[in-house]
């Protein structure tokens, strides 16, 4: 079992505008410093993006992947962004096993570099570039059963002070960040932010209530008008299925005018 468990999901904001002194997300920016501040240093990082969807569990191996720019249309310098983290092969190859055990049949990809959802929100919250990380894809298909078992299966993992990040966007509704904003869309990404709230920090849910609210998710205040497509929200039923309790923390915040919430699990 993992020691010193810290679990992260975060809302990582628009491509590269994180790092871009976007003011839609200085918010978002403090936010992120002030929880890598607070937590204990990590030993390693496993972070799973919505950027990164593969036909089974994939886990990056490479000893120094490289990065991919997923993201276009952006001035020149978000395309000379560094972030030269290690890769860590044996946390990579324990996932595997664990995934492995466990119904999946996992894959370790030796060439796959960090995508967006990765190396923007950890250049905030380690500059440093020197925590050894692996990333972990989503499942094609999207099923939200699938993402809390492979939460679950993460519980069994043995390795001291590792963080796990749930790398994705609470509100991911594109054409919503460039139409104007209305009494009426303003109440409904308030009404589905406060419903995973609600989900993933009352303490008067038991874990099974918890988990079948996520994996009914659909049923939620405007599931729907939020996220169109739920690849920035499964990250979130990884974390919640590999914690198995309410989050210690949550941050409700605005990014690019747009509410949004973090949970954090740490003990």
């Amino acid at each position: 079992m993992i020691s010193n468990k810290q679990i992260l999901y975060l809302s990582h904001g628009g491509g590269p505008l994180p790092l871009l002194g976007d003011s839609g997300h200085l918010e978002m920016v403090a936010t992120l410093q002030q929880i890598a501040h607070d937590l204990p240093r990590p030993t390693a990082i496993l972070l799973v993006s919505a950027h990164w969807e593969a036909n089974v569990p994939t886990i990056t191996a490479a000893p120094h992947p490289a990065l991919i720019y997923d993201y276009y249309g952006f001035p020149p310098q978000a395309y000379a962004i560094s972030y030269p983290a290690p890769g860590e092969p044996e946390l990579a190859r324990e996932v595997h096993q664990h995934l492995s055990k466990n119904g999946f049949k996992p894959e370790l990809h030796y060439q796959r570099g960090f995508d967006h959802g990765m190396f923007v929100p950890l250049k905030i919250m380690y500059p440093e570039a020197d925590i050894p990380c692996v990333q972990l894809s989503l499942i094609k298909g999207l099923d939200p059963v699938q993402h809390i078992k492979m939460g679950q299966v993460l519980q069994n993992i043995a390795y001291d002070n590792l963080l796990i990040i749930g790398s994705g966007f609470s509100f991911h509704n594109m054409q919503a960040f460039f139409a104007p904003q209305t009494e009426e869309t303003l109440a409904r990404n308030q009404a589905f932010d406060d419903w995973l709230q609600e989900t993933c920090g009352s303490e008067t849910l038991s874990s099974s209530e918890r988990l079948e609210r996520l994996c009914h998710w659909q049923q939620a205040p405007s599931a729907r008008y939020c996220h169109p497509r739920e690849e920035h929200l499964l990250p979130l039923h990884i974390c919640c299925g590999l914690a198995d309790e309410p989050c210690s923390q949550s941050f409700q915040l605005n990014i690019i005018g747009k509410k949004s919430s973090m949970f954090l699990w740490s003990n």
